[in-house]
Order: structure tokens, then C-alpha cells, then sequence
């Protein structure tokens, strides 16, 4: 008979029967819980169902009545409550570990790697070049994905377009994507073969850099058809082209390039401002901006919540620079490349104007050479520079002649 409210209120310490398998337990201390009483192969089994305090007498007899017609169907409901617990425990497991390759990116993991290995380097520059070398060539395309998910095809999106063109780079690109997986690998952040390792993998995809040494310069477009490439150039529709086409009025790197993001830009002074980490030599470069470079990005869309000039297929991603090597592709122009053009400026600026090379030197962003020299020029001749980029733009849309200065 079914217990009153009365009984399980007052109910003495001891197991009372509520009928049907439930059981009212009564401890010394006065706590009460639930009891669920059966018979299953001819051996007598009980489960505890919950609190009192937190269980009524109504859900409780209902769990019992469920339980009971398990047991009449052969199932056993404490297995199969401790299966559903230890199932719930794997997916909890689950959850956390996937919660925390999540924040496993490939830099973060970098990022770990290099200050574990970084005492044992000679010194602190072969750290800050592990840096720049990744923050150029790597961070944009795979920093912020999980290094659980980089692939080979992440790793050949970052090689192939260095490969030929700076074998030396790319070899020790490939080398330090491959350490930095293989830490990952080693801390349980990254399971199965290593995309990056050379031999067996790579190796069968691209050819030996020793085959390719011999490749030292980039193939650029004579200064001379500057003007007549542009009018073709600015003909091209989509991203990628407005991305080339800004690249080569402000003189800059590819990824430098397709890595600016509106905040950079300051349209009211026309200047652009690329920071230090993003840039080879790790310190920020003030870039003037020409009237021509400045048209371009009052024409280029606005997108809501994109920062990203000239973002790529995948959100929040820029574009590779296999994007800018297509436009030339599409233009028939496979014999120059687009660092080639950085080439091109630099013997437009020799063969028929009189700035000075060290100013050329400064747009490129390189390192100038006589170092008495740099001791003395503190700043970066920012409007000497800019009367350069206007002559540049100038050129490049056919209106300048040999000029100077």
C-alpha cells in the first residue's frame, strides 16, 4: 500500500515500502532519499533515484513504474544508468578537449613553441626571425586556425607561391611549420601525420629546393610598360585586382598588401600605416598615399564588420597571394610576378627621376645600407616620400615624364 503524506513525513529511520519496487529511506541523521527495489535474473538489485527534498512521492513512483517495466523486458536500469553516466562523462571529455583545441590556433601554438626552444637558441634574433617569418608567410592564412585542422592543403597554399620564387624562404618555412605541428602533435593538440614533414609527403608534391637555388630574382615588368599594364590592370574586375593594383601604387609586399585593414588607413591625411607586425622588418611603415591610391579606396566596398580591405573567400581571412598571381595569369602576364613590381619601382625611380635612393630604399621599407647614414636620418621622410608615390602613381597612369627630386 502506498505510503500517505503523513507516513513519509514522519517516517522513522529505516526502509519503508511505497509499493511497486520504491522504498522511502530514512537515515539516522534524517536525510531521506528514494529507493527503487528489483529482481533481474534472479538476483536482487536497488538504485537510489534521488533526494526526497528534491524527488516528490509523484515523480518518484513514476520512475519507478518506468524502471519496473524495463526489468520486465529483461533490461537492468542501473546499467543502464551507469552507461548513460559514463557516456555523459565521454561527452563532457569531449566537449573540453574540443574546447580547448579550439584555442590551440597555429600562432598561439608557434607562440608556445618558440619560447620553449628559444633558450637553447644562439640568440634573440633567430627567435625574432621565427617571428617575422611566420607573421609574413603564415599567420595570414592559418594563425587563427585550430593547428588540429591544418592540413597539407593549408601547408601548399603557404608554399607553392615561394617555392620557386625564394626557395631558400620557403625551406625554411616548410621547416619551422613542420617543428611547430610536430610540438602540437607531441602536447596531444594534433593527431595523425605531420602535413609539412618533407620526406615521403612534401617532397612528393613540390620539387627539391636544391634543383631550384639557381631562381635568385623576381621577374618584373619593364618600367616602361608601367602605364599600358595599368590601363589593363584597372580593365580587370574583382578583389583581386584592386588588391594587385594598390600593391603596386604604394610599392608594398603582397602580404603587406592584402593584410591592410581600414583602421590603417587614415583617408583625411592620406596616409596609410601598416604595423611593425606585420611588416618584415617588425616596426611599423607609414605608407603616403597618392591621389590615385586614395581613389581606390574610396571606390572599394564596404563590408559590415569587415575590417579586411580585401578579404578573402573565408570570413575574416585576407586574400592568398595565389589571388594576386591569378590576375596576372588572367592577363597573360605568367613572366613577371607581383614582388616583381617592387622591381620595376625601383628601376623606374634609378633610370629616370633624381630621388634619392635611400628615399627609394625607405618606401620599399628596406634596411638602409651605410649605417652612418641611417644614424642620422631619425625619421622616415614622410613628405619627401609622398612627392615620390605621386610621381610613381603619375607613371603608372602614363602622365609622368622623367622627373625629379
Amino acid at each position: 500500500m502506498a505510503l500517505t503524506t503523513f507516513e513519509i513525513k514522519h517516517a522513522q529511520v529505516g526502509m519503508h515500502a511505497d509499493g511497486g519496487g520504491l522504498y522511502l529511506q530514512v537515515a539516522n541523521g534524517g536525510g531521506r532519499s528514494w529507493i527503487f527495489r528489483y529482481q533481474l535474473n534472479g538476483r536482487r538489485r536497488e538504485m537510489g533515484l534521488g533526494s526526497a527534498a528534491d524527488l516528490s512521492v509523484t515523480k518518484a513512483r513514476a520512475l519507478a513504474e518506468e524502471f519496473k517495466a524495463r526489468t520486465k523486458k529483461g533490461r537492468d536500469p542501473l546499467q543502464e544508468k551507469k552507461a548513460a553516466e559514463a557516456q555523459a562523462a565521454v561527452t563532457a571529455a569531449e566537449d573540453t578537449k574540443r574546447e580547448v583545441l579550439a584555442g590551440k590556433t597555429f600562432s598561439t601554438v608557434a607562440v608556445e613553441y618558440i619560447r620553449a626552444h628559444e633558450a637553447g637558441w644562439r640568440n634573440a634574433k633567430h627567435a625574432q626571425q621565427w617571428t617575422n617569418t611566420l607573421r609574413t608567410y603564415v599567420y595570414p592564412l592559418i594563425g587563427d586556425l585550430p593547428i588540429s585542422e591544418v592540413t597539407t592543403d593549408h601547408v601548399l597554399e603557404i608554399l607553392e607561391p615561394l617555392w620557386s620564387a625564394k626557395p631558400e624562404t620557403a625551406t625554411r618555412v616548410r621547416s619551422r611549420l613542420e617543428l611547430v605541428i610536430a610540438y602540437a602533435k607531441a602536447r596531444k593538440w594534433f593527431q595523425g601525420a605531420n602535413p609539412a614533414v618533407w620526406r615521403g609527403h612534401i617532397s612528393a608534391l613540390l620539387p627539391s629546393p636544391s634543383k631550384i637555388r639557381e631562381v635568385r630574382h623576381h621577374p618584373a615588368l619593364a618600367w616602361t610598360d608601367m602605364a599600358d599594364f595599368m590601363v589593363r590592370l584597372r580593365a580587370m574586375p574583382g578583389t583581386g585586382a584592386r588588391a594587385l593594383e594598390f600593391v603596386i601604387l604604394t610599392c608594398v609586399r603582397s602580404g603587406e598588401g592584402r593584410g591592410a585593414t581600414w583602421p590603417e588607413i587614415n583617408l583625411a591625411t592620406k596616409v596609410w600605416t601598416v604595423p611593425g607586425k606585420r611588416m618584415k622588418a617588425g616596426k611599423d611603415h607609414r605608407v603616403p598615399l597618392s591621389d590615385a591610391a586614395v581613389t581606390l579606396l574610396e571606390k572599394l566596398p564596404r563590408i559590415a564588420g569587415e575590417n579586411l580591405l580585401f578579404p578573402g573567400a573565408r570570413s575574416r581571412r585576407p586574400l592568398s597571394d595565389m589571388s594576386l598571381s591569378a590576375v596576372l595569369k588572367r592577363m597573360k602576364q605568367t613572366d613577371i610576378t607581383v614582388h616583381g613590381f617592387r622591381s620595376t619601382f625601383r628601376d623606374w625611380a634609378a633610370e629616370t627621376t633624381l630621388h634619392h635612393p635611400d628615399l627609394v630604399e625607405l618606401a620599399l621599407a628596406h634596411t638602409i645600407a651605410n649605417k652612418v647614414e641611417a644614424a642620422y636620418r631619425r625619421g622616415d621622410m614622410l613628405d619627401k616620400r609622398r612627392v615620390l608615390m605621386d610621381d610613381w602613381a603619375d607613371w603608372c597612369r602614363g602622365a609622368g615624364e622623367e622627373i625629379g627630386g
